[in-house]
């Protein structure tokens, strides 16, 4: 099974768990049989492989992710970064241009495209796999998936099948639309369109070149910042006469806010956090080192990040995001490639970092025009290169970096550092990477 997973934005309405750079995939909250948790992209990831392990997955995905994504699944997969955003039909062109002249998969393949983040059980990834089947077959030019709807939901498009066959040729396709049209089409026996499709590797290039100007991946990857913001539906899906759908009915969520994320949780309590039994339908998520207590509460979800606290009653939280866009901060957590970092103190001309960095990786070789850096190492072992000069570190170690300096480190063991950044101009812009 060749699969795109497209790993879409920040999630504000997930506020303070997202923000720019970590997305709600990301979240590791989801307790594993050995009590330990993962996330989102993790759980997707661990359920397709166990479906078929031998996969081919690429994720699509903007140059932010990229360190999260290499972070919590490591390097067996294809990834397509696009340069910007530009919506999901030319992410899903770059992806697809991707596959055929990177990775040097033919044009007879099928492709299945779908969300990074659904929350499904193992029956909903057998079901892609199904649907590959089907594509390839070449029973149409597109087969969509379509969920079997519990509610007239306002978040999706619809698919209006021609019978309640498990495929069949599809009469129209709706996008989202509100709530009473939403009943009516569910009265026809509509589906979910849950943004999960399949198609010949050679239709999508076809369906590229028709509408974008292009010779080859690299050119598409040169012209990417140019190309008209534009969703898949509307590119191709409402334009195609040829469609299938397959049925669903399994169980499947789209996990967008918090009164439907606290629904897929196993627990209650998630970190340092404590309720009496005076409490109903509550959850707590709690990233930070201090305790939080809740007393007398009911259908409240509490959350504490690096990046703010939450309080709110589980159905108003789904209208966070023009608040949270009202917020401007800098990112306080985030992961990287090679580990993690947290910021504990952000000064006019300083800024306080604790930095994780896993065992055996480094940082990238770099020096900044514009700031010093000190480091002091508090945990773990490793190496340090700085101008070139190589020295062991050990707990206790502290290591000057004036600005101007090239310098790495690299850890033997989990390294845990306290970064210290002075200079009147400490932006993420003043990095310049070298080669050793």
């Amino acid at each position: 099974m060749n699969i795109i997973l497209l790993s879409g934005g920040s999630g504000k309405r997930l506020w303070p768990l997202s923000n720019d750079v970590r997305s709600k995939q990301f979240f590791k909250i989801f307790k594993k049989e050995d009590g330990s948790y993962e996330s989102m992209v993790q759980r997707v990831y661990r359920q397709i492989k166990k479906v078929d392990a031998s996969a081919h997955i690429t994720i699509a995905t903007s140059k932010t992710q990229v360190s999260a994504i290499r972070n919590q699944l490591g390097d067996n997969f294809g990834i397509s970064v696009e340069p910007c955003r530009k919506d999901t039909f030319p992410a899903i062109a770059l992806a697809s241009l991707y596959l055929h002249d990177v990775q040097g998969v033919e044009g007879s393949e099928s492709i299945v495209v779908c969300p990074i983040d659904p929350y499904a059980e193992d029956d909903y990834f057998k079901m892609l796999e199904e649907l590959g089947k089907l594509a390839e077959k070449g029973v149409a030019n597109l087969v969509l998936m379509g969920i079997e709807p519990t509610y007239p939901s306002e978040k999706y498009g619809y698919i209006i099948p021609t019978n309640k066959d498990a495929v069949s040729s599809v009469l129209t396709y709706k996008e989202k639309p509100d709530k009473k049209t939403a009943e009516s089409y569910i009265e026809q026996g509509a589906l979910w369109n849950a943004g999960v499709f399949a198609f010949k590797l050679s239709y999508m290039l076809e369906k590229a070149h028709e509408s974008i100007d292009f010779l080859n991946y690299d050119d598409l990857l040169l012209k990417f910042d140019t190309l008209e913001k534009i969703s898949f539906d509307y590119a191709v899906v409402e334009k195609e006469k040829n469609i299938k759908v397959l049925r669903f009915s399994g169980g499947w969520k789209d996990i967008g806010t918090w009164n439907t994320l606290t629904e897929t949780m196993s627990e209650f309590l998630v970190g340092k956090a404590e309720m009496n039994e005076t409490c109903e339908n509550i959850h707590i998520i709690n990233e930070l080192g201090i305790p939080i207590f809740a007393m007398g509460l009911k259908d409240i979800v509490i959350c504490a990040s690096p990046d703010g606290i939450l309080v709110s009653d589980k159905e108003q939280s789904s209208y966070i995001k023009p608040y949270v866009d009202k917020i401007d901060q800098q990112i306080m957590f985030a992961e990287k490639s090679w580990g993690s970092y947290h910021v504990l103190d952000a000064g006019s001309d300083s800024l306080t970092i604790k930095v994780t960095i896993k065992s055996g990786d480094s940082m990238n070789y770099h020096s900044h025009n514009f700031r010093d850096e000190i480091w002091v190492v508090v945990s773990g072992e490793g190496h340090t290169i700085v101008d070139n000069k190589k020295r062991k570190v050990v707990k206790g170690d502290v290591i000057i970096m004036k600005a101007g300096c090239k310098h790495t480190i690299i850890a033997i063991s989990q390294l845990v550092l306290i970064e210290v950044q002075l200079g009147k101009e400490i932006t993420v812009q003043d990095k310049q990477k070298h080669q050793l």
